[in-house]
């Protein structure tokens, strides 16, 4: 069982799907790490990555975005209700699939945290390996960036390459990106709870 810590910065991460780089994030905050998970949040309720965080003894709370339709201030404002309650240092997004507003970042600026599967400012938004292939480019990989009102902007924390093969295809990218993502996010953390946001770049 994971527990937060007093002493500890206190992390919420957010899903919407499987949760495997939030797995990887609650893990790695252990010993000397300067974090705990206090809150698994996520906007979709039978999102897989709630199971594994109970799983964890991490705490979790759903906001169903579905619940807001047209509403984009109520849904974010029960999100920040939720987080609050969690009373957070840190946000981390991890695979959070909903665009947030300037009115939520503007509210957690300097605590948000977001990993995006491309090397930033390269390929904002969706399909970002498919996209990485189509543009015949030799690499890819991923970026951890301060979350802003600015989709997928914001300064960036740190990076991973991956080359890409002749071969590949967007699913067998995403797969090396994946694996690079887990060791680029922990690592940003811990940099970022520590107070030290000089960018990691990961070989």
């Amino acid at each position: 069982m994971i527990n937060a810590g007093g002493a500890h910065k206190r992390v919420a991460i957010l899903i919407s799907g499987s949760g495997s780089n939030m797995v990887t994030l609650a893990r790695s905050m252990t010993g000397d790490h300067p974090a705990r998970p206090c809150l698994v949040l996520s906007n979709v309720p039978d999102a897989g990555g709630l199971a594994k965080a109970q799983a964890l003894g991490i705490p979790t709370a759903v906001v169903d975005h579905r619940d807001f339709k047209g509403d984009r201030a109520g849904f974010e404002g029960a999100l920040s209700n939720a987080l609050e309650q969690a009373r957070p240092d840190i946000i981390c997004l991890a695979g959070f699939m909903r665009i947030l507003t300037a009115g939520f970042t503007g509210k957690w600026s300097g605590r948000c945290l977001n990993i995006h599967p491309s090397l930033l400012p390269k390929y904002k938004g969706l399909n970002t390996h498919q996209r990485a292939l189509d543009a015949g480019d030799a690499e890819a990989g991923c970026s951890v960036h301060e979350v802003t009102a600015e989709l997928d902007g914001g300064p960036i924390l740190g990076q991973a390459r991956v080359p890409i093969l002749p071969d590949d295809t967007a699913a067998t990218l995403a797969a090396r990106v994946l694996e690079q993502e887990h060791r680029l996010y922990p690592a940003v953390l811990r940099c970022f709870a520590s107070g030290d946001r000089t960018p990691v770049y990961l070989p």
